[in-house]
C-alpha cells in the first residue's frame, strides 16, 4: 500500500464512500481534531502512570478510532460497515470518572494546568477533546453525527481533567490552584 496517493495535491480529500470534499471541510476538521486528541492521549500513555489508567486510554484510544471513522464516512454514500460507539463506551468513562473522584479530594478551588508532564497532557487533551466536540456539534447541525459521539467526547474531557487530578494526587503533587486577584 503506498503511503502517498497524490489524490489531495489540489485540496481535497475523499470521505468514506467516494465523496469528495475540500480539506478544510468540517466533516474533515471534526475527525483531524479526534485524531489530535488520540495523539496527545498516546502521549499521557507514554508516561509512567498507573497500568490500570494505561489500559483505560487504551481503550480510550480505540474509541476515538472508532468515532474518526464515523467522522470520516459520507453519511448519505458510505455502504462500508464502521464499528459502533456504544452506550457502554460512556459508561466506562463515567465508572472511571467515578471511581477516581471517590479516592480524590473534594474540589473546592479551580485549577491551572501544570503539576506534572503527564498531567499537562491530561489537561492539553482535555482542551483538544472540548475543541473536537464543539467542531462536531457544528458539524451536527449541518450533517448527520451520531448523538452517542457528542457525548463520549463530552464524558472524555470530564475523565481527562478527574485523570489530571488523578496522576497528581498518585505523584503526591499539589494541585495548581488557581487564586484570583480582586
Amino acid at each position: 500500500m503506498k503511503i502517498y496517493t497524490k489524490t489531495g495535491d489540489e485540496g481535497l480529500t475523499s470521505l468514506i464512500g467516494g465523496t469528495r470534499v475540500p480539506k478544510y471541510d468540517l466533516r474533515i476538521e471534526s475527525y483531524g481534531t479526534v485524531d489530535e486528541l488520540n495523539s496527545y492521549i498516546g502521549m499521557i500513555r507514554d508516561h509512567d502512570i498507573n497500568s490500570a489508567h494505561k489500559d483505560i486510554l487504551k481503550e480510550i484510544q480505540d474509541r476515538l478510532f472508532t468515532i474518526g471513522a464515523s467522522l470520516a464516512s459520507d453519511p448519505d454514500k458510505s455502504k462500508m460497515k464502521i464499528p459502533d460507539l456504544h452506550m457502554s463506551d460512556i459508561s466506562l468513562l463515567e465508572n472511571e470518572i467515578d471511581a477516581m473522584n471517590a479516592v480524590l479530594p473534594e474540589l473546592k478551588h479551580f485549577i491551572l494546568p501544570g503539576g506534572s508532564q503527564a498531567v499537562s497532557f491530561c489537561h492539553i487533551s482535555r482542551c483538544v477533546c472540548r475543541r473536537a466536540e464543539r467542531i462536531i456539534v457544528h458539524l451536527k447541525s449541518e450533517s448527520f453525527v451520531d448523538d452517542k459521539i457528542v457525548i463520549y467526547l463530552n464524558r472524555l474531557s470530564d475523565y481527562l481533567f478527574v485523570l489530571a487530578r488523578k496522576l497528581c494526587f498518585d505523584i503526591n503533587v499539589l494541585e495548581n490552584q488557581w487564586f484570583p486577584r480582586v
